[in-house]
């Protein structure tokens, strides 16, 4: 069936309207975990107001030379403790954010929209970035962001979700959805979410792979459960020899962002030891 025509009633049935809550809501808000506590609580927080919902913001570091950190879905900006600490050593100052929804932020869902405004004040405030860090929903904010100014050295992207569409269908094949509630969330998220937005073509890492000319450092976990990792050599396979992938083992698509090997990855990235190129690295990890 082409969902794009498909002749629908337009009165959405109960059970759509079900499954688009579903999708479009983090399925609990997680909390920070004993050993990101200190980092968080060495953190500067702000706070700035999108959509009116209180949006908490952390920075540490002395301010000069920033990096901006930017979570994924059901996720929050505490996961990326490990690598902050780091950074710091480092003489980096992270930035981030707990998006509407998450963690100590206001609101019950968010959208990339509401992302993107973030990062926007985020660079307003910090200037530009020396790198910026997004794992999976938390890539395809950054990339939506570049066009719109967002101006940085080096891109780091971990278990990346390569487009929107592939969320959609992702969640429909998991959810096991026939044509007609596709069709119907697709109609609300075109109608309710992101209307004027041209989402289907726009929100792509693909669609900007030609436009972006920093070093990229893609990392994904070959047993990666949310995010395939064919989907990783087909976001390599799209910037043409100037991204550089690494492929970890058995860590999955959480559990990635604290590993030590790919805090090292990154540090080593950022200061120059790991230029871009399209050569394969595979790191092997423990159980």
């Amino acid at each position: 069936m082409d969902l794009a025509t498909a002749a629908v009633d337009p009165v959405l049935s109960a059970e759509g309207e079900k499954m688009f809550d579903l999708f479009r809501r983090p399925q609990g808000r997680s909390r920070p975990r004993p050993d990101e506590r200190a980092v968080t609580e060495s953190a500067r927080t702000g706070e700035l107001s999108i959509d009116g919902k209180a949006v908490v913001t952390y920075a540490w570091g002395s301010g000069e030379r920033p990096v901006l950190l930017v979570h994924g879905w059901e996720s929050r900006a505490s996961r990326y403790a490990k690598l902050i600490t780091r950074l710091v050593e480092l003489g980096y100052s992270p930035v981030s954010f707990d998006a509407p929804g998450h963690g100590e932020s206001e609101g019950d869902s968010t959208t990339l929209v509401e992302y993107r405004a973030i990062i926007a004040r985020l660079h307003a405030a910090h200037g530009d970035f020396e790198a910026v860090v997004g794992h999976s929903f938390g890539v395809l904010a950054l990339f939506l962001s570049l066009p719109e100014g967002l101006r940085t050295d080096r891109i780091v992207g971990i278990s990346s979700v390569p487009d929107f569409s592939y969320l959609v269908d992702s969640f429909c094949a998991h959810m096991a959805l026939g044509p007609r509630l596709e069709y119907e969330i697709r109609h609300r998220l075109e109608r309710d979410l992101y209307p004027g937005e041209d989402m289907w073509t726009r929100f792509s890492l693909l669609h900007h792979a030609s436009h972006v000319r920093v070093p990229l450092l893609l990392i994904h976990d070959e047993n990666d459960e949310a995010v395939g990792a064919e989907q990783a050599e087909r976001i390599a396979g799209a910037f043409e020899g100037r991204a550089r992938l690494v492929v970890t083992r058995r860590l999955g698509h959480r559990r990635i962002l604290g590993a030590p090997v790919v805090v090292d990855t990154i540090s080593r990235f950022l200061t120059g030891g790991e230029p871009a190129s399209d050569e394969r690295k595979v790191e092997v990890t423990a159980r």
